[in-house]
């Protein structure tokens, strides 16, 4: 039977503008399908909550996660987990910034479900692998196209085909990560320096920077560009900018509205 349980923990911080997600099933927390379908159903929560400005996701413990629920797959008809594959990545469909803070191990479904938050802020002792290789399947939730946009085709296509591990540094050097800290705790400091900065910015351009930045990358250049034009024309018209103007102006840190 396929392994049931575990938990997606959902609490929220600093005032209720941030929300937490921990993954929590034991040591490893390895996620199971049912936690798949969690993480959807957290993320509706919190898409739908205007108070909430920011969202990071952990795992409980000294692991991110060690992947996904193995047996559990041969109790899923094939179809069933396309549906499964969308859940887990519901991160990239949020409007608010997600950032991933990642210690230990972040293998199979982990890595993929970090690949679709937007900042990646990692230890040197995080290990990443999507290993699927050695069990004659691949990456289903992301992996293949998401892993290749971030580090390019070449490194992505020996780290799935051998299905071999990297480390923070590596992912820190070549992109993926945009943090590497020495240790959890510094990697917390480093989760709150950047919430703290997110949280002092506009939500509405927040949320349409992360937008034209999805849907301008896999687009040609010209579409990208005037996607980006169209939107900084549309951002001229919101308060929070005719707020931020004012505060340089007068040299003050600018009030953005919370919504």
């Amino acid at each position: 039977m396929p392994i049931t349980g575990g938990d997606i923990h959902l609490k929220r911080s600093h005032d209720g503008r941030v929300a937490n997600l921990t993954l929590d099933h034991g040591r490893l927390n390895i996620v199971t399908m049912q936690m798949r379908a969690q993480m959807a159903e957290r993320f509706a929560e919190i898409d739908a909550d205007s108070d909430v400005r920011a969202v990071v996701i952990r795992g409980a413990g000294d692991n991110f996660t060690s992947g996904g629920d193995i047996a559990g797959f041969m109790e899923v008809q094939p179809f069933d987990l396309t549906d499964l594959g969308h859940d887990v990545t519901a991160a990239s469909r949020s409007p608010k910034p997600v950032i991933a803070a990642i210690d230990g191990y972040c293998f199979g479904v982990g890595l993929e479900l970090v690949l679709s938050a937007d900042i990646r802020l990692c230890t040197e002792r995080a290990q990443f692998a999507l290993p699927e290789m050695k069990l004659g399947m691949m990456p289903g939730s992301g992996g293949t196209q998401r892993l290749s946009r971030l580090i390019g085709l070449s490194r992505a296509k020996y780290h799935i085909l051998t299905a071999e591990r990297f480390n923070g540094q590596q992912a820190f050097d070549w992109g993926l990560a945009a943090s590497v800290s020495n240790s959890k705790e510094a990697l917390e400091a480093e989760v709150e320096r950047v919430v703290s900065a997110l949280l002092g910015y506009s939500a509405v351009s927040l949320r349409t920077a992360k937008e034209v930045l999805d849907r301008g990358i896999d687009g040609p250049l010209a579409t990208g560009v005037e996607l980006e034009r169209k939107s900084y024309a549309m951002l001229r018209a919101t308060a929070d900018f005719a707020e931020g103007v004012a505060a340089f102006g007068e040299q003050r840190k600018p009030e953005f509205q919370d919504r």
